[in-house]
């Protein structure tokens, strides 16, 4: 049988979703927490990799086992068996044995969280980027629309990234305030590597008004790394659901 998670997790102490060699992985906590709640060896498959410090609220996997699962069972013993690191699993169910956790994905869907205040963050630290300048989340929003639609992202694409194209279809994107947050939403299909984070250090260059629209645009169009804005913080990325 193929069992579908879904996982929360501060991504904090981790080294990111998948296993690296002598580092702490969200993985490598849920296959070791599987292995001795189901006593065999279990490869657990993502929906997608997050890197060090981003968090999840809809991360997905699945697994496969020959051994007769009750899904509420297991899923109160991962969540025992995982502390005390910072994961949940939120739920566990059934699935086709055609069901691929990262193949059968339509659309996958990344939350940017800034706090834009003069006061630093105390709860929310290492949960959101604290910029202090004031930042216009209207231009924002208007560069933002620039993107939607199937375009060549190089601008957006890290060093290191493995995709074979640099051509993705942003399905979705917003930029809006909620108090003292803006709240940068994306959805698409599939990501290059720090795409979101290369987008939202962007757009905030428009939103502080070192860019204009039009700078954002020609950044864009110049399908040029080093014409980009910064990376924006690993901590204020959040992979919030998966459509399938």
């Amino acid at each position: 049988m193929r069992y579908k998670l879904t996982i929360e997790y501060d991504g904090t102490p981790f080294c990111g979703w998948q296993k690296q060699q002598g580092q702490s992985s969200v993985q490598e906590s849920l296959e070791k927490a599987l292995q001795t709640a189901l006593r065999h060896s279990v490869e657990l498959v993502g929906s997608g990799r997050t890197d060090t410090g981003v968090h999840a609220l809809g991360q997905v996997a699945h697994f496969d086992t020959e051994v007769p699962v009750d899904t509420y069972k297991l899923r109160e013993s991962l969540n025992a068996l995982v502390r005390p690191d910072p994961i949940s699993v939120r739920d566990i169910v059934s699935v086709p044995d055609t069901f691929h956790a990262r193949f059968s994905a339509k659309q996958r869907a990344y939350l940017y969280r800034i706090q834009n205040t003069r006061f630093p963050p105390a709860l929310q630290n290492n949960r959101v980027w604290w910029f202090v300048h004031p930042l216009d989340e209207e231009k924002m929003q208007q560069a933002a629309k620039i993107l939607i639609g199937k375009h060549d992202l190089s601008t957006f694409r890290a060093a290191g990234c493995q995709a074979k194209s640099p051509l993705k279809t942003i399905d979705e994107i917003s930029v809006r305030r909620v108090g003292e947050e803006i709240l940068v939403e994306i959805k698409a299909r599939s990501f290059l590597y720090h795409q979101v984070r290369n987008i939202v250090g962007s757009l905030v260059y428009v939103g502080c008004g070192k860019w204009s629209i039009s700078d954002f645009e020609s950044a864009f169009k110049a399908c040029d790394r080093t014409r980009g804005g910064e990376t924006a913080p690993a901590h204020g990325l959040y992979f919030m659901s998966v459509l399938y």
